[in-house]
């Protein structure tokens, strides 16, 4: 009898310790390694309050990219698809797109000729075809479209595309007081459509690349029209400009994946005290993508690599650190 309950204490003290060491765990979806024990020290140093890296929750910014860093970029951004497919509904209001690029080549479907678009060209259909719409609507039809649009790769959903580990890292520095911002090259108004429900970001914590708005009336009532011109574009050294403009400090931590974050990972690295910059690396053709230097869509190139070894910036390898992508793996 004595035996058995030894037995049972042991069995109770294994499940106990099992589960505390699973709760102690907050980022279950990354391997063991350099990058995780990277995370997972910078937030222990900049909250410990008798540490000399300790830095008061107000200061405690993280800034994340989207496209690529948050979810699948490839084979092109989201928004692009989006914009497609607003050029298709659109195109019998406009005759002329037959004739006009680069809306004729989207019309055409020609992969070839698609790929050999400027980013100038996509900018300027992006503008054209969310012109006109009041700020509620475009948002509202950015919504209805995610609800039914799917990855031809992956036949799932784009707002199922997310990276758990990069969730993970988000709730666990929101866990500890930090203020976290999505700093995306990507079009401010279409990351603040889902932003809130996938990632429990805020629209007022999300900066992105704007189209001028106009301040009109529709039957008496009060809109905001989005207008066919930039106001800025958030990518490369325009986001640590947007950074100042609408956060006004440096984040503490950053997280990219290409050349459009230098700036801001460079910005944030130039701060005094505890800083912690990650680049994630696609490099899991199996799983997700394999890209880097050669690519139009995220490019990580050769510069980038070397100038995050040298600045010892941490490279997240989706391959090597991440056990899971996506939040559907781990079902």
């Amino acid at each position: 009898m004595k035996r058995k309950s030894q037995l049972h204490l042991l069995v109770l003290i294994f499940m106990i310790s099992f589960g505390m060491s699973a709760k102690a765990d907050p980022l279950p979806s990354w391997q063991a390694g350099a990058v995780k024990d990277s995370i997972l020290q910078f937030v222990h140093e900049v909250t410990d309050q008798a540490g000399p890296n300790y830095v008061p929750p107000a200061h405690r910014i993280a800034t994340f990219d989207n496209d690529g860093t948050l979810w699948v970029e490839q084979p092109a951004y989201t928004q692009v698809i989006y914009m497609f497919n607003r050029v298709k509904q659109l195109s019998p209001q406009h005759p002329e797109w037959k004739e006009q690029p680069p809306f004729n080549v989207i019309l055409s479907g020609d992969r070839k000729a698609l790929a050999s678009l400027t980013m100038q060209e996509y900018e300027e259909a992006i503008a054209a075809t969310h012109a006109g719409m009041t700020v509620d609507a475009f948002i509202q039809s950015v919504q209805d479209w995610l609800a039914t649009a799917k990855s031809p790769r992956f036949n799932r959903p784009y707002t199922e595309l997310i990276y758990q580990p990069m969730r993970e890292v988000m709730r666990y520095l929101r866990a500890n007081q930090f203020k976290i911002y999505i700093v995306s090259g990507g079009g401010q108004e279409f990351v603040r459509a889902f932003a809130e429900r996938i990632y429990d970001v805020p629209t007022d914590a999300v900066i992105g690349t704007a189209t001028k708005t106009k301040y009109t009336y529709q039957g008496n009532q009060p809109v905001l029209i989005k207008m066919p011109a930039m106001l800025f574009i958030d990518d490369k050294f325009g986001k640590p400009e947007a950074i100042n403009l609408f956060i006004g400090r440096k984040p503490i931590i950053a997280f990219g994946n290409s050349d459009g974050d230098r700036e801001m990972l460079e910005w944030t690295q130039s701060g005094t005290g505890k800083r912690l910059m990650l680049l994630v690396h696609h490099d899991d053709a199996k799983r997700e993508y394999a890209y880097g230097p050669q690519s139009k869509v995220g490019t990580f190139s050769a510069s980038l690599m070397e100038e995050a070894k040298k600045n010892k910036w941490q490279i997240i390898s989706m391959k090597k650190d991440w056990k899971f992508i996506f939040p559907f793996e781990r079902k």
